[in-house]
């Protein structure tokens, strides 16, 4: 229940879905919402609930570390691990590893996750395609990618928690989309933490074959319900396009 609270309806539903209101009045799109969109919602969170579909599982850990200009040095034991960042070429000129000490004013402290849904509902959808059910196949499928983000805002939530930087936490679900909150996660393979080749490093970190979660030869995640982020606690980390 946690997780499906945080799951952003509006994606799911204008962009994962195409329930998008066009010429209709808000009135007809309300009813729309009401009597056709949620009803799948409802019925597939209901399917959740019962135990189907999804089987929530996370890896993470926290890290030691420095910044070395555009990269962040990660301690893995006596091993150093490299994460190069891409950095705006206009103003504010913004890199991920910015928000981070560098090593001449003390270590710091990084978090790293990898969560998943399992290969359940990714079952699911295939026999779904294969059977040409088309409509149900692309309800589940957008539902499963939603709760895939879901899952890594709850346990981001789970994560400034143990960070002791929770003292301003949302108060809704909007709030998370807001980031209404300390800090930031950013994905792996989004603009400002676009290497998927640092899958490899976030593997040797955390270990995620132990919840199931294996890379493809293109550095993607199987199964392909699963995300990946770098955990970052600064007050002024917030999203921003490289």
């Amino acid at each position: 229940d946690a997780v499906l609270d945080l799951v952003n309806r509006q994606a799911l539903f204008r962009g994962r879905w195409g329930y998008r209101r066009g010429n209709m009045s808000a009135a007809e799109y309300e009813d729309l919402v009401a009597n056709e969109v949620m009803p799948i919602f409802a019925g597939l969170c209901d399917r959740v609930r019962r135990g189907e579909l999804i089987t929530p599982r996370v890896a993470y850990g926290y890290f030691r570390c420095w910044s070395e200009g555009d990269t962040l040095c990660v301690l893995r034991e006596d091993e150093v691990l490299r994460f190069g960042f891409p950095r705006q070429r206009a103003e504010p000129h913004l890199c991920i590893a910015d928000y981070f000490r560098e090593k001449k004013q003390g270590e710091d402290l990084v978090g790293f996750f990898v969560v998943t849904i399992g290969a359940e509902v990714a079952a699911e959808t295939a026999r779904l395609f294969a059977a040409d059910r088309y409509h149900e196949y692309l309800m589940l499928h957008g539902f499963s990618v939603e709760v895939t983000d879901a899952l890594a805002e709850y346990w981001h939530a789970v994560m400034r928690r143990e960070l002791g930087i929770a003292e301003e936490e949302p108060l809704s679900p909007q709030g998370y989309v807001t980031q209404g909150y300390r800090g930031a996660r950013y994905g792996f393979g989004y603009p400002a933490c676009p290497n998927l080749d640092d899958h490899r490093l976030i593997f040797q970190l955390l270990h995620p074959e132990a919840i199931g979660v294996t890379l493809s030869e293109t550095m993607q995640m199987n199964p392909e319900q699963s995300t990946s982020a770098i955990v970052v606690h600064h007050p002024q980390a917030k999203y921003f396009a490289v």
